[in-house]
């Protein structure tokens, strides 16, 4: 990421064919907050539902979360992944770029344990859709970090 003085709105996407998590994040200060997980419909995104998103943040670029095997190599949600990050670009008319998502999931289960046990949480279908939400921030934290 290039540093300018310039405020950045992004947002975060962490896809899957079940479920989307998105996170807003703020370049100046580079804080992310988590936002939602959204669930696809037939592994398919539900487009209406990201636009809003969209609209409600107005941000100035777009992270997909570009999943890879430990060892770097590609594997089959990557192209789904490069192929969503695509299709915003193309409906959206925002930048898109693509972030190595390794362990992003682990790692959100991490925070989330976390969270829970000071919030002493038990619900396990939130902390499931928790998860991608979670994960699309570290997504867009990591972004801040290239």
């Amino acid at each position: 990421m290039t540093q300018n003085a310039v405020a950045q709105t992004v947002l975060g996407f962490d896809f899957g064919l079940k479920k989307i998590g998105l996170a807003v994040g703020q370049s100046v200060t580079q804080t992310v907050n988590p936002l939602v997980t959204l669930p696809s419909n037939n592994q398919q995104p539900d487009w209406n539902k990201i636009e809003q998103v969209i609209k409600e943040w107005q941000p100035d670029i777009l992270v997909v979360g570009l999943p890879v095997h430990l060892d770097g190599e590609e594997q089959a949600m990557t192209q789904a992944a490069r192929k969503f990050g695509n299709r915003l670009n193309g409906r959206f008319k925002l930048p898109v770029e693509f972030v190595d998502e390794r362990l992003s999931s682990y790692e959100a289960e991490q925070r989330l344990k976390e969270i829970n046990s000071s919030k002493k949480q038990t619900n396990k279908r939130q902390t499931a859709m928790d998860i991608d939400k979670i994960a699309a921030q570290l997504i867009v934290e990591s972004w801040f970090r290239q």
